[in-house]
């Protein structure tokens, strides 16, 4: 899996101040996409233990809300088993860390991922140029969904969470 770039603190992609990791790989080419740079899988940096570990140094920091995975597509098939991992660890090394997750796919797609078990709040869907709409918080069109993945899982429905 390669990636972007890694944010040290954004207060953009949820809640507090969040660690960003910008994957490559997209296969849902949403139209007037903020990120087509992204779409390219083989765009980037590859992913190694060097960068988790980056990752972790700055997940140290207790200002440091947790994790969010954007791109491109962290679920883009290629990218899965990678951002698994580092889910994984993350939830490891920082379980009070809350990890949120941008994905061009719906819900009822990728709900038995196991990934989910570690995941807080998952923004799921396509962009829709169409249901564009600057005044949602943490989303870009109103197809889009602000998922509480936990509370979706244990309620077996979708429990939305867009007051976050």
């Amino acid at each position: 899996m390669n990636y972007l770039k890694i944010d040290k603190c954004s207060t953009s992609n949820g809640t507090g101040c969040r660690v960003v990791l910008w994957v490559s790989g997209c296969s849902h080419r949403c139209q007037n996409c903020q990120n087509p740079q992204t779409w390219d899988k083989n765009n980037g940096i590859p992913f190694d233990l060097d960068t988790f570990f980056e990752i972790c140094d700055y997940l140290d920091k207790p200002y440091i809300s947790g994790i969010t995975f954007s791109g491109g597509d962290p679920l883009l098939p290629d990218n899965r088993e990678i951002i698994q991992a580092i889910s994984t660890l993350v939830k490891f090394y920082h379980p009070t860390k809350t990890q949120w997750l941008y994905t061009g796919y719906k819900w009822e797609e990728i709900k038995d991922l196991p990934i989910m078990e570690y995941l807080d709040v998952i923004i799921d869907g396509q962009y829709e140029d169409s249901k564009r709409d600057i005044t949602l918080k943490w989303r870009g069109s109103s197809n889009q969904r602000v998922i509480d993945v936990q509370e979706t899982l244990r309620r077996n429905e979708i429990h939305l969470s867009y007051n976050l």
